[in-house]
């Protein structure tokens, strides 16, 4: 990381009981903790963090971090200098790879596939929100993720505000860091829970909770976000045809 950047560090800690916050506190008393209860989850977490720092203080930029994401050691760097190759006026993301270093895990989408880490910046529709950085001229324009949503889609509707409002989105052409993907199936369709508890598991801020996909996917295609809407409950109550299906093809 260039020496001339300085970083301010929030973090939410979305009511942990592990001692996170103790630890943090102790060995980075820098970093500005905000606590809350446990009901916040991902997206609103995250809403939170930026809420207060762009309250407080005017940054050149903000950068989005999970906490499931270790950083590459010129990950900063990267995302800084294609910034400034755009101008400061576009969505900087960095791609994530697995442990192994075998493939990429999360980033930008092209198509809905993550765009190659190749040496060269892809411009992208979307992005998962694990590592991207955001000039303080995109904030001006887009301002915060949407409270709407409590976990995730939060990131993609930050994307399609983007695209909608003339802001490019650019994956950098290095990996950013690492972070392995989840590969169990989710709780709200996998066929070895009973549908009640499937049901349960897919109104959850975690799951899959239609109405948040209907808000998101409406923004663009109404007809789709009705599809996928009712799509979404057929999933849940009858999981073995899309295990058939997966298996098909």
């Amino acid at each position: 990381m260039p020496d001339s950047v300085q970083l301010d560090v929030y973090m939410v800690d979305d009511g942990s009981t592990d001692g996170t916050s103790e630890s943090v506190a102790a060995q980075f008393p820098q970093v500005r903790i905000i606590q809350a209860d446990g009901s916040l989850y991902w997206n609103r977490g995250m809403y939170s963090a930026w809420e207060i720092a762009a309250k407080h203080f005017c940054y050149d930029y903000y950068l989005w971090l999970n906490d499931d994401t270790e950083l590459l050691p010129n990950a900063i760097n990267a995302l800084l200098t294609l910034s400034a190759d755009c101008y400061d006026e576009a969505i900087i993301v960095g791609a994530t790879q697995s442990t192994e270093g075998d493939k990429l895990t999360y980033g930008g989408r092209i198509n809905k596939r993550i765009a190659p880490c190749n040496g060269a910046a892809h411009e992208v529709e979307r992005f998962n929100g694990n590592v991207v950085l955001v000039p303080k001229a995109v904030y001006n324009i887009l301002g915060n993720l949407d409270y709407y949503y409590r976990h995730s889609k939060g990131d993609i509707d930050y994307g399609i505000r983007a695209r909608q409002a003339g802001v490019k989105i650019y994956q950098c052409g290095e990996v950013a860091g690492v972070c392995d993907a989840h590969t169990t199936i989710d709780g709200w369709c996998n066929p070895e829970y009973p549908l009640k508890k499937r049901w349960i598991l897919m109104h959850m801020p975690n799951g899959m909770p239609p109405n948040e996909i209907f808000h998101l996917e409406k923004q663009t295609n109404m007809l789709q976000a009705c599809v996928h809407y009712i799509s979404t409950y057929l999933h849940c109550m009858f999981p073995q045809l899309w295990m058939r299906r997966a298996i098909k093809q």
